[in-house]
């Protein structure tokens, strides 16, 4: 599984000299030709690079503007492709954290792209979940326990399905056991989502450093870049 990105733009150079410079850092290129489309797109599916042609496609600046706005790709690391029209400046400003200017050789693409690999490995592995089921105990406020599941974890939290609906008491900690180690982690929560099912997400608050190396270090096991 390599990492995802999305370049929007219709300059057949552009395209002739990314593609092959993205195959060689194992980066896959979906490619959008119009600005309306790529903002749909956006709003649905998640990428770990969006690459925005921001002078030469009718629209190109909005898509690079409005996609710190949305939730699906604000993290994503974003490249700002411009042709004397927009100013480097702007272009970080509206959100960029690469530019490239035109023309593109592809020397000056890997060097840009090769700068910015890991940055995407490291969003990947951000919103990375793993799914796996995994007995968990989730302790309340006011120390109310509850045995429950996972169905998924990453480094910001887990999805988890309980019997029954949860109590609206706010949930302070959760402490589980990875599978293969000795020792459970524990880390304080809040609840960042409940469909009413039993079905709810937990994001991680606080958790000791250890066990973030820990969690951090068997996700990466997991996770193949």
């Amino acid at each position: 599984m390599g990492l995802d990105s999305l370049l929007v733009s219709r300059d057949p150079q552009v395209i002739d000299v990314l593609r092959p410079t993205l195959a060689k850092l194992s980066v896959d290129v979906e490619v959008c030709r119009g600005a309306r489309s790529g903002n749909e797109i956006l709003s649905s599916e998640k990428f770990d690079a969006v690459i925005v042609d921001c002078d030469d496609l009718q629209g190109g600046l909005s898509v690079l503007e409005s996609l710190r706005k949305g939730p699906s790709n604000k993290n994503s690391v974003t490249f700002a492709i411009l042709n004397g029209s927009t100013t480097t400046r702007k272009a970080f400003e509206l959100g960029a954290n690469f530019v490239l200017q035109k023309p593109i050789s592809p020397t000056n693409a890997m060097r840009c792209f090769g700068a910015a690999l890991s940055f995407m490995v490291r969003e990947r592995r951000r919103y990375f979940r793993h799914p796996i089921e995994l007995p968990i105990m989730i302790v309340f406020a006011q120390g109310q326990e509850l045995k429950a599941a996972t169905t998924n974890i990453g480094e910001g939290g887990m999805a988890i399905q309980v019997m029954g609906k949860l109590p609206k008491t706010a949930v302070s900690k959760v402490i589980f056991t990875l599978p293969g180690a000795s020792l459970a982690t524990e880390s304080k929560v809040d609840l960042a989502w409940a469909d009413g099912s039993g079905r709810a997400g937990l994001r991680f608050l606080e958790m000791s450093q250890s066990s973030k190396e820990n969690l951090e270090h068997w996700l990466a096991q997991h996770i193949k870049i």
